[in-house]
């Protein structure tokens, strides 16, 4: 404990009040000796960063209860499961592949406020394997994951906005059980739109 306390920059004492608030996981066990690893390391400059960006520790606690019972944000927040999305499940190692070390506490802080990342005890997982190879493919060609983040935060809002504009216009003029039907039609124009725009740009 004194040695996880040193690493993540805290004291002794905040350690034990996170552990008490279940903030982390409970060590390992042999006999009296209680083993901490690198997973407790992580969840507690993971705990550092989104206390810097203004989150409180109840807050985080719940979303640390969350996370280590394999529910995401959405169904914090009391939301569904995508419908057309795949989650993918990756080791912490598995993560830092690909992102070519980039998976800082910061990005991971920021990657969990979209909810694009959960856990599920020692295992990641991605809401969406389109999102995770997009984000991925960028980085690799030299864009940083933060840009990456901060870009995809924007696009969440254009996106809800969107949404917002199609469930309107379609709940204004047929049954809500309809909603799900013409998803695609909403799809397609944004996709057609967006391809529109880009050749406008690189014009």
């Amino acid at each position: 404990m004194d040695e996880l306390a040193r690493l993540a920059g805290i004291t002794v004492r905040t350690l034990r009040f996170y552990r008490e608030r279940g903030l982390i996981p409970p060590p390992r066990r042999e006999g009296r000796i209680a083993w901490y690893d690198d997973h407790h390391l992580a969840r507690l400059r993971t705990i550092a960063a989104l206390l810097e960006r203004g989150h409180t520790l109840s807050g985080i606690a719940e979303l640390a209860e969350a996370f280590d019972h394999g529910r995401d944000v959405g169904d914090l927040l009391g939301l569904g499961a995508p419908t057309e999305e795949t989650p993918v499940r990756l080791t912490p190692e598995e993560l830092a592949d690909h992102f070519a070390g980039q998976a800082t506490p910061e990005n991971l802080a920021a990657a969990m406020d979209l909810g694009y990342l959960g856990t599920d005890g020692e295992e990641i997982v991605h809401i969406s394997r389109r999102l995770l190879d997009v984000s991925s493919t960028l980085v690799r060609e030299g864009i940083p994951l933060a840009d990456v983040l901060a870009a995809a935060k924007r696009v969440r809002e254009h996106a809800d906005a969107l949404a917002d504009l199609f469930a309107g216009l379609i709940l204004s003029h047929a049954p809500a059980d309809r909603l799900h039907r013409l998803r695609p039609l909403a799809r397609s124009v944004v996709e057609a739109e967006l391809s529109l725009a880009l050749d406008r740009r690189l014009r």
